[in-house]
Protein backbone atom coordinates (compact mmCIF):
# COMPACT_ATOMS: atom_id res chain seq x y z
CA UNK A 1 0.00 0.00 0.00
CA UNK A 2 3.25 2.40 -0.41
CA UNK A 3 2.80 3.09 3.27
CA UNK A 4 6.46 1.66 4.17
CA UNK A 5 8.30 4.67 5.79
CA UNK A 6 11.60 3.50 3.80
CA UNK A 7 9.67 4.21 0.36
CA UNK A 8 11.84 5.92 -1.51
CA UNK A 9 9.25 7.87 -4.03
CA UNK A 10 10.84 10.10 -7.12
CA UNK A 11 8.10 11.89 -7.66
CA UNK A 12 9.15 13.93 -4.06
CA UNK A 13 12.53 13.89 -5.44
CA UNK A 14 14.30 12.75 -8.39
CA UNK A 15 17.65 11.23 -6.04
CA UNK A 16 15.58 9.40 -3.69
CA UNK A 17 16.17 11.37 -0.52
CA UNK A 18 12.26 11.88 0.02
CA UNK A 19 10.98 8.70 1.71
CA UNK A 20 7.44 7.96 3.60
CA UNK A 21 4.41 7.39 2.16
CA UNK A 22 3.86 10.82 0.60
CA UNK A 23 3.56 11.56 -3.68
CA UNK A 24 3.00 14.39 -5.83
CA UNK A 25 -0.60 14.31 -7.28
CA UNK A 26 -0.64 14.48 -11.07
CA UNK A 27 -1.46 16.87 -12.45
CA UNK A 28 -2.31 18.99 -9.63
CA UNK A 29 1.51 18.83 -8.72
CA UNK A 30 0.51 18.92 -4.94
CA UNK A 31 2.52 17.26 -2.41
CA UNK A 32 0.12 14.61 0.02
CA UNK A 33 -0.18 11.29 1.15
CA UNK A 34 -0.49 8.28 -0.89
CA UNK A 35 -3.83 7.28 0.35
CA UNK A 36 -5.13 11.14 -0.06
CA UNK A 37 -3.78 10.77 -3.75
CA UNK A 38 -5.48 7.43 -4.28
CA UNK A 39 -8.64 9.24 -2.60
CA UNK A 40 -8.42 12.00 -5.37
CA UNK A 41 -7.80 9.50 -8.31
CA UNK A 42 -10.48 7.68 -7.64
CA UNK A 43 -12.67 10.15 -7.32
CA UNK A 44 -11.42 11.09 -10.83
CA UNK A 45 -11.73 7.84 -12.30
CA UNK A 46 -8.17 7.96 -13.13
CA UNK A 47 -6.39 4.35 -13.26
CA UNK A 48 -2.86 4.37 -12.12
CA UNK A 49 0.23 2.42 -13.08
CA UNK A 50 3.77 2.26 -10.96
CA UNK A 51 6.97 2.55 -12.26
CA UNK A 52 9.76 0.61 -10.31
CA UNK A 53 13.28 -0.39 -10.63
CA UNK A 54 14.68 -4.10 -9.91
CA UNK A 55 13.13 -6.83 -8.18
CA UNK A 56 9.63 -5.02 -7.40
CA UNK A 57 8.21 -6.51 -4.48
CA UNK A 58 10.96 -7.84 -2.75
CA UNK A 59 10.05 -8.01 0.76
CA UNK A 60 5.94 -8.13 0.03
CA UNK A 61 5.59 -11.68 -1.07
CA UNK A 62 2.52 -12.37 0.80
CA UNK A 63 -1.12 -11.96 -1.42
CA UNK A 64 -2.36 -8.93 0.11
CA UNK A 65 1.09 -7.21 -0.87
CA UNK A 66 -1.10 -7.08 -4.28
CA UNK A 67 -4.23 -6.69 -3.02
CA UNK A 68 -3.47 -3.09 -1.56
CA UNK A 69 -2.43 -1.67 -4.62
CA UNK A 70 -5.42 -3.07 -6.51
CA UNK A 71 -7.47 -1.77 -4.10
CA UNK A 72 -5.84 1.47 -4.88
CA UNK A 73 -6.89 1.52 -8.57
CA UNK A 74 -3.03 0.40 -9.67
CA UNK A 75 -3.48 -1.65 -13.03
CA UNK A 76 -0.10 -2.23 -14.03
CA UNK A 77 3.19 -2.16 -12.93
CA UNK A 78 6.03 -1.55 -14.85
CA UNK A 79 9.82 -2.66 -13.36
CA UNK A 80 13.23 -3.54 -14.31
CA UNK A 81 12.54 -6.82 -12.65
CA UNK A 82 10.38 -8.17 -10.52
CA UNK A 83 9.85 -10.43 -7.42
CA UNK A 84 9.10 -14.26 -8.80
CA UNK A 85 6.06 -14.77 -6.44
CA UNK A 86 4.96 -10.94 -5.87
CA UNK A 87 4.94 -10.76 -9.95
CA UNK A 88 2.81 -13.93 -9.68
CA UNK A 89 0.29 -12.17 -7.15
CA UNK A 90 -0.16 -8.91 -9.15
CA UNK A 91 -1.44 -11.31 -12.20
CA UNK A 92 -3.90 -13.24 -9.65
CA UNK A 93 -5.23 -9.76 -8.52
CA UNK A 94 -5.37 -8.78 -12.51
CA UNK A 95 -2.72 -5.87 -12.40
CA UNK A 96 -0.56 -6.00 -15.88
CA UNK A 97 3.04 -6.73 -14.51
CA UNK A 98 5.33 -5.19 -17.42
CA UNK A 99 9.14 -5.51 -17.52
CA UNK A 100 11.18 -3.23 -19.32
CA UNK A 101 13.81 -4.76 -21.78
CA UNK A 102 17.36 -4.83 -22.11
CA UNK A 103 18.72 -1.72 -20.56
CA UNK A 104 15.90 0.06 -20.57
CA UNK A 105 14.82 1.65 -16.68
CA UNK A 106 12.90 4.94 -15.58
CA UNK A 107 16.08 7.00 -15.46
CA UNK A 108 17.79 5.19 -19.39
CA UNK A 109 14.40 6.07 -21.04
CA UNK A 110 14.08 9.82 -18.80
CA UNK A 111 10.86 8.79 -17.31
CA UNK A 112 9.85 11.07 -14.73
CA UNK A 113 6.24 9.43 -13.41
CA UNK A 114 4.64 12.87 -14.36
CA UNK A 115 3.49 11.50 -18.01
CA UNK A 116 0.34 9.97 -19.14
CA UNK A 117 0.72 6.54 -19.65
CA UNK A 118 -1.22 4.50 -22.69
CA UNK A 119 0.23 0.68 -22.58
CA UNK A 120 -1.35 -0.86 -25.96
CA UNK A 121 -2.51 -4.08 -24.59
CA UNK A 122 -4.58 -6.24 -26.86
CA UNK A 123 -7.85 -7.45 -26.26
CA UNK A 124 -5.97 -10.68 -26.11
CA UNK A 125 -2.75 -11.17 -25.12
CA UNK A 126 -0.22 -14.02 -25.04
CA UNK A 127 2.24 -14.95 -22.10
CA UNK A 128 5.50 -13.04 -22.44
CA UNK A 129 4.76 -10.95 -25.32
CA UNK A 130 5.78 -6.99 -26.62
CA UNK A 131 3.86 -4.82 -25.90
CA UNK A 132 4.04 -1.08 -26.52
CA UNK A 133 3.76 1.75 -24.00
CA UNK A 134 3.30 5.34 -25.08
CA UNK A 135 4.24 8.13 -22.03
CA UNK A 136 3.11 11.68 -22.87
CA UNK A 137 4.43 14.10 -21.41
CA UNK A 138 2.61 17.53 -20.37
CA UNK A 139 4.68 19.15 -23.12
CA UNK A 140 6.68 18.13 -25.62
CA UNK A 141 6.69 14.41 -27.71
CA UNK A 142 5.42 10.96 -26.47
CA UNK A 143 7.54 8.36 -25.51
CA UNK A 144 7.21 5.05 -27.03
CA UNK A 145 9.20 1.87 -25.85
CA UNK A 146 8.30 -1.90 -26.04
CA UNK A 147 8.05 -3.94 -22.74
CA UNK A 148 7.82 -7.79 -22.25
CA UNK A 149 4.21 -8.92 -21.07
CA UNK A 150 5.26 -10.50 -17.67
CA UNK A 151 2.31 -12.56 -17.67
CA UNK A 152 3.92 -16.00 -17.74
CA UNK A 153 1.48 -18.25 -18.20
CA UNK A 154 -1.84 -18.98 -20.22
CA UNK A 155 -3.93 -19.32 -16.52
CA UNK A 156 -2.04 -15.71 -15.86
CA UNK A 157 -3.80 -14.32 -18.58
CA UNK A 158 -7.41 -15.70 -17.60
CA UNK A 159 -6.88 -14.07 -14.24
CA UNK A 160 -6.60 -10.93 -15.69
CA UNK A 161 -9.07 -11.27 -18.53
CA UNK A 162 -11.50 -12.25 -15.54
CA UNK A 163 -10.04 -8.93 -13.52
CA UNK A 164 -8.15 -11.51 -10.83
CA UNK A 165 -8.70 -15.10 -9.62
CA UNK A 166 -11.62 -14.02 -7.46
CA UNK A 167 -13.89 -12.92 -10.05
CA UNK A 168 -12.38 -16.06 -12.21
CA UNK A 169 -13.38 -18.68 -9.57
CA UNK A 170 -16.75 -16.60 -8.76
CA UNK A 171 -17.62 -16.62 -12.29
CA UNK A 172 -16.35 -20.15 -12.70
CA UNK A 173 -18.32 -21.56 -9.85
CA UNK A 174 -21.53 -19.02 -11.11
CA UNK A 175 -21.25 -21.09 -14.57
CA UNK A 176 -21.07 -17.61 -16.24
CA UNK A 177 -17.60 -17.77 -18.06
Amino acid sequence: TFANPRLANQLLSPDGAATGPNTIHVPSGKKMTVWQAVCEYKAAGTPLIVLAGKEYGAGSARDYAAKGPYLQGIRAVIAQSFERIHRSNLAGMGIVPLQFKGTDSVVALGLTGMEEFTVHLPASPTPLMDVQVEAKPASGPAKKFTVTLRFDTAVEVEYWRHGGILPLVLRTKLGSK
